[in-house]
């Protein structure tokens, strides 16, 4: 029932990576380039917008020269969508391997925790694509829907037999993901009402920890399902550095 999603959002034409032995050298500059002009417009956007935005900032936050960017990329649009590609992905990898034969507890117990956990790592990404949804998706609508659309079918899809197995309680599978995506950014885009609520300077590891560990103990328990420990849930893709703030 589900599909695999490793391309589902292909937003942006990349230029093929090189195969052969002799071209591997290069190709690996390559995808470090890419990692670094990416990182690089992910700052910049965050910090000026996308009108604001411009491709010699971008280039100097990468300490490229202007052309490399835009060998990589030919315009800022190009790079805005290219951008929007992996931090979908990112999300998407998550809960890629859904499958119905999979416990729905622990499954969705991990989706939560590293949710969350990207809300600390990567605050700047789901920030970018919350305002670039509030205004009405205007560069990347026609590129997300379908995808997005699929993806949240297919998932879906499998929670739906999870619920007509009897495993879980009948919940509505679309409003779950809904509210999943929406409990755990919400720690990403309103991070400063959250700071001045609880009276603190910033989130340590500890309160995204005590968050995810909420979260799980509540959406479960709604689903109907048992909560397993805390310290058991897998945490592939977890304890990384967070990102820097644009300066």
């Amino acid at each position: 029932m589900s599909r695999s999603t490793s391309s589902s959002f292909n937003l942006s034409s990349e230029r093929a990576e090189p195969t052969t032995a002799p071209a591997k050298r290069a190709g690996k500059i390559r995808v470090r380039n890419r990692e670094l002009i990416l990182a690089a417009a992910e700052e910049e956007f965050a910090l000026h917008g996308f009108r604001g935005a411009t491709i010699q900032r971008i280039a100097e936050r990468a300490a490229l020269p202007k052309s490399n960017v835009l060998y990589y990329f030919s315009n800022k649009q190009r790079l805005y969508i290219a951008l929007f590609e992996s931090i979908i992905e990112r999300w998407d990898a998550m809960l890629a391997s859904i499958r119905p034969e999979d416990d729905p507890a622990m499954t969705l117990a991990r989706f939560i925790r590293v949710k969350v956990e990207m809300s600390r790592t990567h605050p700047q990404a789901s920030r970018l694509f919350a305002l670039e949804v509030i205004k009405g998706a205007p560069i990347l609508k026609e590129h997300i829907c379908s995808g997005l659309r699929d993806w949240v079918r297919d998932r879906a899809g499998v929670i739906q037999q999870w619920v007509d197995d009897g495993q879980m309680a009948p919940v509505d599978p679309v409003q779950l993901i809904l509210l999943i995506w929406s409990s755990t950014q919400y720690y990403a885009d309103f991070q400063t009402q959250i700071l001045v609520i609880e009276g603190k300077a910033e989130y340590t590891q500890e309160d995204f920890d005590h968050a995810a560990k909420f979260l799980i103990d509540v959406i479960l328990r709604g689903c109907g399902l048992d909560v397993p420990p805390f310290e058991s849930v897998p945490q592939d893709g977890l304890n990384q550095e967070p990102e820097p703030e644009p300066e």
